[in-house]
């Protein structure tokens, strides 16, 4: 009953927790209490595959319990996206989306900060939890400065009071925060006058002020144009640029002033009514409204006299207005008044003199020839030398009279009789007139005739401009030097050329050359260069290219300058080894300090930052390697017996600040030389023997001479050979060449003691080295004296010198002929031993099949290559082995 009971119990709980799971998506409440908060910080831009935080290590959860917790992410959530969770871990990493702050937070405020909200799940229901995270995302210095314009005007009155401060209203703009944000503001030329501060408003922003530092004179200069530079606080900072000009308006500072303050005028009592007598000229150096002029007659000039004069408002001009008397001369004096606004009027008197006409003065009649109003004639700049102006005829004249016609005035111009016309002139130009040089001339034309009668014309000539000048760069070579791996749309430089000519023929647009990469951009107005891309100086260090100044006129006229951006180097490649690894193969015992191989390494980096250094990390106590030109030298002599194979690592370290590094594996082989006599491990020395029973049958094997060379290939190959021998018969044994086995040849018709002398020789180049051994032989049935055996050995008796021949089965038979010369002795011994036949075949074969199995393994032995530590272990196990036999 109780186990039905809680049976029950646990599906109700099942129902209650999957209730509050379903809770946790539909409301904001949990239906229980049992949840964390954790706060990570990370930098926006942070690549796939960073580790966030470990919601598992943090919330000290156990991971020994069965079954094992399960965290899960709710994935409905936008900020999800953003993050990846291992489900049996809890580690948070970011995912392929990469995180901008600026426009995951686009309407958050600079103090709210900048965070994304999440919520894990900590399954199965018995270790259930709601995790609520919050990951706040720091600001990293990822954007420049920008202002909104490209061009900023701010307007400054020119009675300006030093320190007065004018608000540059559209400030920079950053979307970074906090530090990155834009920080201060500065000048790139504040022509000794102005500078800039800075003011923080209760928002935080911050505004840049115009600040007046020396006094201002429109009239001298009415216009600064300079840049206005935006700087943020991240490391290393960014940069924002707009042209400010700054524009100095016009105050009433100035009143008018008459270029004359005294006109004396002759006038011939016969002058006609409507004829210019003079033109008064005064300047107000104010600009529009303020530099308005009007020419009045003062109010002691009579009613009288103003009904007989005409002045011009506007122009100054005096005219004839009335009729005068012709037969009597008479003086007048006309006080004008050059009137400004607000101003006290200047003051000047024309003088006129009537002069009494006795039979007429002359009169000039003009004919212009060029465009003219008004009394100015206007002239193009680009007509040539000797162009007409005007004709100018001379009438009245009395030919008792006599007449001269000049021109007063400065200025390529010349006045002469027209061909043989008689009172006719010529007014024309005698050089190029230039609007660059001089703007206008004011030329007068003056007849005199023989009874001192004075009549002047004034004629104004104006220069129009044409667009003769091409724009001119201050600089005909730009050189310009960036570092590599700038940031894009770094500044480089701004091109500055001026044109002298007026209106839009002298606007200057700035424009590339056809041969400029396109990672390059020039604002054509304002004439900034930039590089839109981070350059890479192991790429391309140097770029050359044209900039055109175009004007605006007709035709177009333009210069070229030639702009080098040459990029500095920066430690960003690390030294390359041009092999992966290295392997050398060195013959054993090569001569300490000999050159073993060298490494090359490369560094694509220029200057102290491409100089490499090479270092050996590890057997420097054997190994030397040249820091500059890589030979790899072994300080002594080396064993290939003690040590086959070096492996080194080789670190390779330019000279940047910080240095960068790479690391090579050099393997170096020992290449075996034959320095290593064979060494017989069996018999284990001159003085053991063995005890052979006298029965023993030929073709029987007696023993073995086993020896290895430490060397390795054909010098290790070891050939076995009787060179001398004591006692028996010669030709009684025999040994194999390549297994060293010794075989008896013949019968053994006497007792005692049999010694052999065997070379055992090694196949090396270019001479083989070889070891002797003595192999004691003692024919007998048993050993009842060792004491006799000792002394046999001691004694030193010549050895008979026995020469061996290869073995040949041929000449086999007179050999057993001889051991056995009676054959009918033979056929006896063969029928007596029939019986035993098959016995003798069986332990024939028995041991034939045993021996050959054991040369077999001698012979694998042999031929296994011996390193040092392994050779002599196994020369330990053979001597062990063997002695125990």
């Amino acid at each position: 009953m109780s186990t039905i009971h809680r049976g029950a119990c646990l599906a109700s709980k099942g129902k209650f927790w999957a209730l509050c799971i379903l809770l946790l998506y539909t409301s904001p409440l949990s239906c229980f209490s049992n949840f964390s908060h954790l706060v990570y910080k990370i930098k926006e831009g942070l690549p796939k595959g960073t580790l966030i935080g470990a919601i598992s290590k943090d919330l000290k959860l156990d991971f020994s319990v069965d079954p094992p917790r399960l965290f899960n992410l709710e994935l409905k959530q936008i900020s999800s996206q953003y993050v990846n969770l291992n489900n049996t871990t809890g580690e948070l990493y970011t995912s392929a989306l990469e995180i901008d702050r600026e426009a995951l937070c686009s309407d958050s405020h600079e103090g709210q900060g900048c965070a994304i909200f999440l919520d894990v799940i900590v399954l199965p229901q018995q270790y259930f939890q709601l995790v609520k995270i919050k990951i706040i995302i720091e600001d990293v210095n990822d954007n420049r400065p920008y202002f909104p314009v490209d061009e900023i005007r701010v307007s400054v009155p020119e009675n300006a009071p030093v320190n007065a401060r004018f608000a540059v209203e559209q400030s920079a703009v950053d979307p970074d925060v906090g530090i990155n944000g834009v920080q201060t503001y500065w000048l790139v030329n504040d022509y000794g006058v102005f500078t800039l501060d800075v003011e923080e408003n209760e928002g935080g922003e911050l505004t840049p002020f115009l600040i007046i530092t020396e006094t201002l004179d429109r009239e001298k200069q009415a216009e600064y144009l300079t840049d206005i530079i935006a700087e943020d606080g991240g490391s290393p900072p960014l940069l924002g640029t707009a042209t400010l000009r700054i524009i100095i308006t016009d105050v009433n500072d100035n009143c008018p002033k008459f270029t004359e303050s005294q006109v004396n005028v002759t006038l011939f009592g016969n002058t006609t009514k409507g004829a210019q007598l003079a033109r008064l000229h005064a300047f107000d150096p104010d600009q529009g409204a303020n530099a308005q002029i009007t020419y009045t007659f003062s109010e002691r000039v009579t009613r009288e006299t103003r009904s007989l004069f005409h002045l011009d408002k506007v122009t100054g001009v005096i005219k004839l207005a009335g009729k005068i008397d012709t037969d009597t001369g008479k003086l007048y004096k006309l006080v004008v008044l050059a009137n400004g606004p607000a101003c006290i009027p200047d003051v000047a008197t024309v003088t006129l003199h009537v002069i009494k006409v006795v039979s007429g003065p002359p009169a000039i009649i003009p004919r212009y020839i060029a465009p003219e109003k008004d009394g100015v004639v206007s002239m193009s700049e680009s007509e040539p030398p000797f162009s007409p102006i005007a004709f100018f005829t001379i009438k009245n004249v009395d030919p008792r009279q006599g007449v001269t016609c000049l021109l007063e005035g400065t200025g390529p111009f010349r006045l002469l009789p027209y061909k043989h016309l008689k009172n006719e002139y010529l007014l024309e130009t005698t050089d190029i007139l230039d609007y660059e040089q001089q703007k206008d001339y004011e030329l007068t034309v003056v007849v005199k005739n023989t009874y001192g009668s004075v009549v002047k014309t004034l004629v104004k000539v104006q220069v129009l401009d044409v667009n003769d000048n091409a724009p001119i760069f201050k600089q005909p070579l730009i050189d310009i030097k960036v570092e590599e791996n700038n940031a894009p749309d770094t500044f480089l430089a701004k091109l500055q050329a001026t044109d002298k000519d007026s209106d839009s023929r002298g606007e200057v647009l700035y424009l590339l050359g056809s041969d400029a990469p396109s990672i390059f951009h020039l604002d054509r107005l304002t004439g900034v260069l930039i590089v839109t891309t981070s350059l890479d100086r192991e790429e391309k260090e140097t770029y050359r290219f044209i900039v055109r100044a175009v004007d605006c006129g007709t035709p177009r006229k333009e210069s070229i300058a030639t702009v080098v951006v040459t990029v500095l180097d920066r430690n960003d490649n690390s030294p390359r080894f041009i092999n992966k690894d290295f392997t050398f193969f060195v013959p054993e015992n090569f001569p300490g300090f000999g050159e073993i191989g060298v490494l090359s390494v490369t560094d694509a980096d220029a200057g102290e930052n491409g100089w490499v250094a090479l270092s050996i990390l590890n057997g420097s106590d054997i190994f030397v390697i040249d820091t500059g030109r890589g030979a790899l030298r072994a300080k002594t002599p080396l064993d290939r017996e003690q040590q086959g194979t070096y492996y080194l690592w080789i670190e390779a370290v330019d000279g940047g600040k910080p240095s960068l590094s790479c690391v090579t594996m050099v393997t170096v082989l020992l290449l075996d030389v034959n320095d290593n006599p064979p060494i017989v491990l069996f018999p284990q020395s001159n003085q053991s023997y063995m005890l052979v029973l006298p029965n023993t049958l030929p073709g029987t094997s007696i023993t073995e001479v086993y020896a290895v060379d430490r060397d390795t290939g054909m010098n290790a190959v070891i050939a076995y050979s009787i060179i001398k021998r004591k006692g028996g018969e010669p030709g009684s044994f025999d040994i194999d060449p390549d297994t060293g086995n010794i075989t008896l040849r013949k019968a053994l018709s006497n007792r005692g003691l049999y010694s052999l002398l065997v070379k055992v020789s090694d196949h090396g180049q270019p001479e083989p080295l070889h070891s002797t051994v003595l192999v004691n032989l003692f024919v007998n049935e048993t050993i009842s004296n060792e004491s006799y055996i000792q002394s046999l050995l001691t004694r030193e008796e010549e050895i008979g010198i026995e020469e061996i021949r290869p073995p040949n089965r041929l000449a086999r038979g007179p050999e057993y002929t001889e051991l056995f010369p009676c054959q009918p002795v033979l056929i006896a011994l063969s029928t007596t031993c029939l019986g035993l036949f098959f016995i003798v075949v069986s332990l024939t074969a028995y041991i034939c099949c045993k021996k050959q199995k054991k040369h077999k393994k001698k012979r694998l032995e042999v031929e296994i290559p011996l390193k040092m530590k392994t050779d002599m272990q196994a020369m330990d196990r053979k001597l062990m082995e063997l002695s125990n036999i």
